[in-house]
């Protein structure tokens, strides 16, 4: 596919050094007719730092089923979109998917940048496994919870989830009690910042060490699937 005939693009941008965004990624940028931006402040110091200066526009979870369709107008009047998140790749965790996936439904051409993206880091980093892992994302905060956690159990493929600080020992004494407190794993925040943290052991450990270490920053929790010989 030619880029000339592309209406949507998505484009990483770094999660954490601003150094870490493709020389393709910026062409992209500073050529779009329009970005869109999950959160145009974050999303405008990142443009400033690269001197770009296109029209940014808001797109994210409050706003986008009303946006879409018109979106898609100006696509097929022409228009040519880049679509960016806060940080990372976009679509993966956000709601980047519904623009996609309407795009796509009305026969326009979408995109993807290789780039960025938290998950696959933390895997590699983490030790466990990585020629077969699942992604679940964040885990829902109520409803749903346990269930979500319990139909893990038997999975004997490498986990990866996104969680926030003040969840994470919730979520760690949770899948201790599911899955065993002595299941190893992984926890890496901060990742491509200054204070980069990839702390492993198994949940127990995971636990006690951060009931008396101050969390902060974006965590991605790597866990052991299931020893089929056990």
């Amino acid at each position: 596919m030619s880029e000339t005939s592309v209406n949507l693009y998505l484009v990483p941008t770094p999660i954490g050094n601003l150094k870490d965004i493709t020389l393709r990624a910026i062409e992209i940028l500073k050529s779009a007719d329009v970005i869109l931006a999950e959160d145009t402040r974050t999303s405008g110091q990142l443009l400033k730092h690269l001197e770009i200066s296109r029209p940014l526009q808001s797109y994210h979870i409050f706003n986008e089923h009303k946006t879409v369709e018109k979106l898609v107008e100006r696509m097929n009047r022409g228009e040519v979109f880049a679509l960016i998140s806060d940080a990372g790749t976009p679509a993966i965790s956000d709601p980047g998917f519904l623009l996609v996936r309407e795009v796509l439904a009305a026969g326009l051409d979408v995109q993807c940048l290789p780039g960025a993206t938290a998950f696959v880091p933390a895997l590699v980093n983490s030790g466990l496994p990585n020629d077969r892992f699942v992604f679940e994302g964040f885990l829902p905060h109520k409803k749903g919870r346990k269930t979500r956690i319990d139909g893990l159990v038997e999975e004997v493929r490498t986990i990866i989830f996104y969680e926030s600080p003040h969840r994470l020992l919730k979520t760690l004494g949770q899948l201790s009690e599911a899955f065993g407190a002595d299941r190893q794993a992984c926890v890496s925040r901060e990742i491509t910042k200054l204070h980069e943290e990839n702390v492993r052991g198994t949940l127990a450990e995971l636990i006690d060490y951060y009931e008396t270490n101050t969390l902060k920053g974006e965590i991605v929790l790597t866990v052991a699937g299931k020893n089929p010989k056990a």
